[in-house]
């Protein structure tokens, strides 16, 4: 299916599959539905192509309009939005630059994914994390080198919380030479699913977001082709990690203001439910207090996602960028303390969904950058620190 050209139409159409989604969620957090059919779904309805140029078949949306389709599909499902994030940040980078001309092998690098994503539906996702060093490529232990003739790459390593695990298609994978330990030399590749040598452990036992179908996976010795190194650069990682942060830092965070407002609207459905509890004003105030935190929330997204539009790895771009993966991931312990004051027993029972919802969108705070993270960033911003210096972080 073919997204529709306006921003509008592709906001109904997103609640459409939202509403698709929606009944889908209480299953597989609960383990007994299909991990994979969200995804199937979210294909099959054009969403894979959110980012993709319009000359390529996708929608062509920029960073702002991703993250408000984004904050719809979390509404209706946080861990498929989540999920479908994943893809995005990985293919993002690569329709930012759809108008940017490129070498003749990155061309083709780029050709062949839009291709993978609009004719194949083919699903995207990261698997940087490592069980010591955590998402930061810094202290990568993953290595690669180059086949015997020259022709491709070897990969060895293990990584840890990788989502969409035997979902995906792809992996893109971080790893260093396996002769060097400059983090300026860090190289991304598309691992595939069923390559030789890959393989996935069992899902993690999650207390939320168990449909992100999140696992560890190990590479032995895994052979890629040279073709599926991103861009056909080596050591390019890094920098671009460096300068333009908005998709590892704050790629999630449509996806947490949207579980965000569904928590909202699920509270104000409870206590709308009793016309003596609604009439309170100690209730009032704090389901106004609800309201005007995410109001400001959204308002710092929106901002953000547009300075990337009009100034992408600028320093005000990147700096809203973490202001607003802030204040979403803060919202939880917030916007968890007023639920649990209004909704009381409610707020805590599994037959409803208040109880999930609270619980996924703690994940928040987890997911990179972190909330201290993200305030080193603007602290430093601050205080003048040369933003774009590679030396200046612990990525």
């Amino acid at each position: 299916m073919t997204l529709p050209d306006d921003l509008d139409k592709i906001l109904e159409a997103a609640h459409q599959v939202g509403r698709r989604l929606a009944p889908l969620a209480a299953g597989v957090d609960a383990r007994t539905g299909d991990l994979r059919e969200p995804y199937d779904l979210l294909a099959e309805a054009g969403f894979l192509t959110l980012l993709v140029p319009r000359r390529a078949g996708g929608a062509g949306l920029g960073f702002a309009d991703y993250w408000r389709v984004l904050s719809v599909i979390g509404f209706h499902s946080g861990a498929a939005a989540l999920g479908l994030n994943m893809h995005n940040a990985v293919i993002g980078p690569l329709c930012e630059s759809a108008d940017m001309p490129l070498p003749p092998m990155a061309e083709e690098f780029r050709t062949w994914l839009f291709d993978e994503v609009v004719a194949g539906r083919k699903i995207f996702a990261s698997a940087s994390s490592e069980p010591v060093g955590g998402a930061k490529l810094r202290g990568l232990r993953t290595r690669y080198r180059r086949t015997a003739d020259g022709e491709g790459f070897v990969i060895t390593g293990e990584k840890s919380f990788v989502s969409l695990a035997g979902i995906a298609d792809y992996y893109a994978v971080p790893a260093r030479p396996e002769d060097s330990d400059d983090p300026g030399r860090i190289s991304h590749f598309l691992v595939g699913r069923d390559d030789t040598g890959v393989s996935f452990g069992e899902i993690h036992n999650l207390t939320a977001m168990y449909g992100t179908s999140t696992a560890n996976m190990t590479l032995d010795a895994v052979t890629v082709p040279a073709s599926r190194l991103f861009l056909g650069i080596e050591g390019l990682s890094l920098p671009k990690v460096i300068r333009e942060p908005h998709w590892m830092a704050a790629g999630y965070t449509g996806a947490y203001l949207g579980i965000a407002e569904a928590l909202q609207q699920a509270v104000v459905d409870h206590v709308a439910a009793s016309p003596q509890r609604a009439g309170s004003a100690v209730v009032q105030r704090n389901t106004g207090l609800l309201a005007a935190r995410l109001h400001a929330a959204r308002a710092l997204v929106e901002r953000a996602g547009e300075a990337v539009d009009l100034e992408r790895g600028g320093v005000r771009a990147n700096t809203l960028v973490h202001a607003a993966k802030y204040a979403v991931a803060d919202l939880g312990g917030e916007l968890s303390r007023i639920a649990v004051s209004l909704c009381g027993s409610a707020a805590v029972s599994r037959s409803r969904p208040i109880e999930r919802l609270l619980r996924e969108l703690q994940y928040g705070a987890v997911m990179p950058a972190k909330p201290e993270e993200c305030l080193e960033y603007l602290g430093k911003a601050a205080l003048g620190v040369d933003l774009r210096d590679e030396n200046a972080f612990s990525w």
